[in-house]
């Protein structure tokens, strides 16, 4: 009788842990992988970068070079004001460093980025003088996606 009710307790002891983790799992916040937030490609077709104000896409020319456009709330582009911005991207080992210049009312990158299809790409924006600066990390993958036509990079999809 007496192994039936140690049974039996620690049978009690394990659910009443588990519930409680449970309800804990509950309260912690969701991981960004996992929402089910709505992507939506930029006006050029390129990758949304949140987290500034104003919002920017990045957008992967036909000659490689990196396009940032920033965008109002309404996603319509603005003329760049005085953010900086730096794409480091490639090998760790040699990565290519590209800064911008102004073209119309987009930053240009001064060069290409390096050979291949899938390449690391660390995003730096600084929307002005002594603010501080927003750093997106992502793989710049340059396959089209079979479902909605655009980059890997820039899929609105949700794969």
């Amino acid at each position: 009788m007496k192994s039936k009710n140690l049974i039996h307790l620690v049978l009690s002891a394990c659910a009443v842990s588990f519930t409680a983790t449970a309800h804990e799992n509950e309260k912690r916040p969701v991981p960004n992988e996992h929402r089910h937030e709505k992507k939506i490609a930029g006006p050029n077709g390129g990758r949304i970068l949140t987290g500034l104000e104003p919002r920017a896409e990045f957008f992967v020319t036909a000659t490689r070079k990196v396009q940032i456009t920033f965008l109002d709330k309404d996603g319509k582009a603005v003329a760049p004001a005085a953010q900086v911005v730096t794409v480091t991207a490639g090998n760790r080992a040699a990565p290519t460093t590209l800064t911008f210049s102004k073209s119309g009312n987009v930053l240009l990158s001064n060069a290409a980025l390096p050979a291949g299809n899938e390449i690391p790409t660390v995003v730096q924006i600084q929307p002005a003088a002594g603010s501080e600066t927003t750093t997106h990390k992502f793989n710049t993958d340059l396959s089209k996606c079979g479902e909605c036509k655009n980059a890997e990079y820039a899929c609105v999809c949700g794969h």
